[in-house]
């Protein structure tokens, strides 16, 4: 029984600050903490429910939060960016079940700390609807043809998910008030939730639907400027539709995840420059 879990850190409880999320920031270190004993808690629930093997992806920001040394010692961890598959890099089709924990809403939606893979994007749409972070996961995970078997983060991800993946556990910590502000659960309380939940997903794995697989995947990312439109354009395949939108059609949902990973290095790219020539000025 393989099971992979990909953590991310706006969707884990008593996170709701950029102050929180963002290396340098006065509470980053807390939330590492608050991140890492959230994975620990899904790892745990994944052997008590028959995993034989558990490998984690660190896939918030930079993708190096997690606190290796704090971390259960019988999971592998993937981190690190850029990675070609970004949330779902180290996934692989001998995988039986896929967990997603500490996720958030897409931007646009009134979640905490909403966005869709980078602060820089917009809305990033597929096939014409927005679309989180957890559901383009979903996507390559079905592609694998992997179900997944638990969604953690707060009460808007917990609907969002509740409709893409019918058979998943949902654990909702937190309630969101505003962006960047929530009503939680204490950590305590969230990691048991989870670990009771993961180990029920990773029980019934067997038993879940097989997610169904797309034929193709049109995609559509609102970068942040016109400029980093014009790069993106650049790439073969990929059409400005409007000043900051590129849209691109691709067959398979990896090379949807790898060119979200591109998109997002040039609009970090554009934006650093803009950056600098502002500070000349």
């Amino acid at each position: 029984m393989k099971v992979y879990i990909s953590v991310d850190m706006e969707g884990v409880a008593g996170i709701a600050t950029f102050d929180q999320i963002l290396r340098g920031g006065y509470g980053y270190g807390r939330a590492q903490e608050l991140m890492t004993e959230e994975a620990n808690a899904a790892i745990a629930g994944a052997f008590e429910g028959g995993a034989t093997s558990v490998l984690v992806n660190d896939s918030h920001g930079t993708m190096d939060n997690l606190l290796h040394e704090r971390l259960d010692p019988r999971a592998r961890l993937v981190f690190g960016s850029p990675k070609a598959q970004c949330m779902a890099e180290g996934l692989t089709d001998d995988c039986d079940v896929a967990l997603f924990v500490g996720y958030h809403a897409p931007a646009g939606a009134p979640g905490v700390l909403a966005h869709t893979f980078s602060a820089y994007f917009g809305e990033v749409r597929v096939n014409g609807a927005r679309v989180s972070e957890a559901e383009v996961n979903g996507m390559y995970t079905a592609s694998l043809g992997v179900p997944v078997g638990l969604v953690t983060g707060d009460d808007v991800i917990a609907d969002i998910a509740s409709r893409a993946f019918a058979d998943a556990k949902i654990v909702t910590v937190k309630t969101a008030h505003g962006f960047s502000s929530a009503n939680s659960v204490a950590p305590s309380v969230a990691r048991e939730m989870i670990r009771e939940s993961a180990a029920e997903a990773v029980r019934g794995a067997r038993d879940l639907a097989r997610p169904v697989r797309l034929a193709s995947f049109e995609l559509e990312v609102d970068m942040p400027s016109p400029v980093a439109a014009e790069l993106a354009e650049g790439i073969p395949g990929c059409t400005r539709t409007a000043s900051r939108t590129i849209s691109t059609t691709l067959a398979t949902a990896r090379d949807m995840l790898g060119l979200i990973t591109v998109f997002y290095e040039l609009a970090a790219a554009s934006e650093r420059t803009r950056a600098a020539i502002a500070s000349r000025r």
